[in-house]
């Protein structure tokens, strides 16, 4: 059975060891903060928990570094190699981080959204992956596929790509309904009456493209919903509703919706 660290116990590193722990063995967890490694070890039944990177399990077959992305170099070089596969989780790092540090080591990222609170299915998850040479990326594939069906290799430009479209479709989209939310809350309403509109504009995109399903004023160049609309808003809410109104109704002119 392969045999796994995991360095982290924050939102992806609680997903992952959760997934993986019904595939593998994770041999440890680590965490700056001892008490969140114990947390995630005992949750998952892992039988070791350390804060102390000195004090690694020196003879699993993989180690992941699941931290954040301004610490991922910090690990690296304050361990020395030890012939494992080494990888990183991140989507806008690149591969070269381990290069002249580790032998065997790659890039296995899953393109989610993960909170520590919550646990994360993975089965449906991509994860792109990379490797320094083709035995890694071979044994990397093979560690992937114990999470998911959906691991493909993309290389460090390409990671970069799907890891600013993530950007847009999940990050961006989210404080779009926190704005919402906020305007809501003025009124007095709750964001639930926005919940069936949200559910159905992302079912949606499993029978349309993302421009086919487009709705709204903006599409329509309904000026005078645009300007009773801006009218309600200010500060950065204004703006914002101003420059998506116009990016929509620069893809979307007139003679192409008469």
């Amino acid at each position: 059975m392969i045999r796994v660290v995991i360095i982290g116990s924050g939102n992806v590193a609680t997903s992952l060891a959760h997934g993986l722990s019904r595939r593998c063995c994770v041999a440890q967890i680590y965490s700056r903060t001892l008490s969140h490694a114990r947390a995630l070890a005992e949750a998952i039944g892992c039988p070791s928990a350390t804060d102390d990177l000195n004090a690694l399990v020196p003879d699993a077959d993989a180690y992941i570094v699941a931290v954040s992305d301004d610490a991922i170099a910090g690990v690296i070089t304050a361990v020395a190699d030890n012939g494992a596969l080494w990888l990183h989780t991140s989507g806008s790092k690149p591969i070269d981080l381990f290069k002249g540090h580790r032998s065997r080591y790659g890039v296995l990222w899953p393109m989610q959204s993960f909170s520590r609170q919550v646990v994360t299915p993975l089965d449906d998850v991509h994860f792109f992956a990379e490797a320094n040479n083709d035995a890694a990326l071979n044994d990397l594939m093979s560690l992937g596929h114990l999470l998911s069906q959906h691991v493909v290799v993309a290389d460090s430009v390409m990671r970069r790509q799907l890891h600013v479209a993530s950007v847009f479709s999940c990050n961006f989209a989210n404080h779009m309904w926190t704005l919402a939310a906020e305007v809501l809350d003025e009124a007095g309403l709750p964001f639930e009456a926005l919940k069936p509109l949200i559910r159905t504009t992302v079912d949606k995109l499993e029978r349309l493209a993302p421009a086919q399903s487009q709705t709204g004023p903006a599409i329509r160049h309904d000026m005078q919903v645009i300007d009773s609309h801006l009218s309600m808003l200010d500060g950065d809410k204004r703006d914002i509703y101003e420059l998506i109104s116009r990016s929509i109704m620069d893809r979307n002119p007139l003679e192409e919706n008469a």
